[in-house]
C-alpha cells in the first residue's frame, strides 16, 4: 500500500530499541525522513546503521525526556537541521521494576520515575512539538501507550497508571489540536517481546517460591495462551506497520482513538 510519507519528517522518540526501532524502520521504508531521539548513548550509532541499511536519512540524538529544558533544546537542534517536522512518536516506556501485586508491596517512591517517563516525558515533547506539528500541518502525533493502561494490570500498578493517563492525554490533544489539522492517536501493544516484557517476568520470578518459578519463555506462553485469543506474540513490526498507517493520509479521518495491537486481549463490548 502506498502511503504517500516520502520525504516527510518523523521524529520517533525512544527509537533506539524495541518498538520503536521497528517503527523508525517502517518510516525510513516508506520513504521518510527519520529522526530520533533516545536516553540510550548508542543512539546516533543506531541512527547510522538503519540509515545505511535502508538508504535513507536517519540521524539520532541523546535526549532525556524527562527534561524539559533538554527536549527543548533538542527539538530546536532538530528544527534547525530539518526546519519541519510532520510526525511525531512518542515510543517511551518504564516500569517500576518490581511486581506490583498487590499494589502494597510497592512503596510510594516506586512511582514517580515511572510517570515521569510514561507521562510527563510525553507531555513535555508535545509541548516543545507542538509549534512546529501545527505549522506543518496536516501532521499527527502518536503515542504508545499499552493494553495495561486499558485493563488495570496488577503486574505494574504504577506503570498501568501512566499508560492510562497517557491515553486520556491524547485524547485531551485530539480535541485540542483537531481545529489545526493535527491528528492524534495511540496505539496500545500487547504481548510482546521486548526488554520491558522480560522484566515484567523478572519481577515476577523473584517473587516466587522456587517450586512456582518457570524460565522466561514458559511463563510468557503461558500467559499468551490465557490471555491472547489468537494464541501467539505479537511483534514490534505488527505495531510499526500501524503507525505508518496512522501518520499516511489513508488514515485522514482518524483521531483521538485508541487502537491495540494485542492478538485480542482487549475486546470492547
Amino acid at each position: 500500500m502506498e502511503l504517500q510519507l516520502e520525504g516527510d519528517v518523523a521524529l520517533v522518540v525512544g527509537g533506539a530499541q524495541g518498538i520503536g526501532y521497528a517503527i523508525v524502520r517502517a518510516f525510513a521504508q516508506e520513504g521518510a525522513r527519520v529522526a530520533i531521539w533516545d536516553v540510550a548513548e548508542a543512539t546516533p550509532e543506531v541512527a547510522r546503521r538503519c540509515a545505511e541499511e535502508t538508504g535513507k536519512t536517519v540521524t539520532g540524538q541523546v535526549v532525556d525526556v524527562t527534561d524539559y529544558q533538554q527536549v527543548c533544546r533538542a527539538r530546536d537542534e532538530l528544527l534547525d537541521q530539518v526546519s519541519s517536522c510532520r510526525h511525531v512518536v512518542y515510543a517511551v516506556g518504564a516500569g517500576s521494576g518490581k511486581y506490583g501485586f498487590p499494589f502494597w508491596d510497592l512503596e510510594p517512591a516506586d512511582w514517580p520515575r515511572v510517570l515521569d517517563v510514561n507521562l510527563l516525558g510525553a507531555v513535555h515533547v508535545s509541548h516543545a512539538l507542538v509549534d512546529a506539528l501545527r505549522r506543518s500541518a496536516p501532521s499527527t502525533l502518536l503515542f504508545l501507550s499499552s493494553v495495561a493502561g486499558q485493563i488495570g494490570s496488577q503486574t505494574d500498578p504504577p506503570y498501568s497508571a501512566a499508560k492510562a493517563a497517557l491515553i486520556n492525554f491524547a485524547q485531551c490533544a485530539a480535541k485540542d489540536l483537531a481545529p489545526y489539522q493535527v491528528r492524534v492517536n495511540t496505539i496500545c501493544p500487547g504481548m510482546i517481546k521486548t526488554r520491558l516484557n522480560r522484566s515484567v517476568w523478572e519481577a515476577w520470578y523473584r517473587k516466587q517460591p522456587p517450586e512456582k518459578r518457570m524460565d522466561y519463555e514458559a511463563w510468557a506462553e503461558e500467559k499468551i495462551r490465557r490471555v491472547a485469543p489468537l494464541g501467539r506474540w505479537q511483534t514490534p513490526e505488527d505495531v510499526a506497520a500501524l503507525a505508518v498507517f496512522l501518520a499516511s493520509p489513508r488514515a485522514a479521518n482518524i483521531t483521538g482513538q485508541t487502537l491495540n495491537v494485542d492478538g485480542g486481549q482487549v475486546m470492547h463490548w
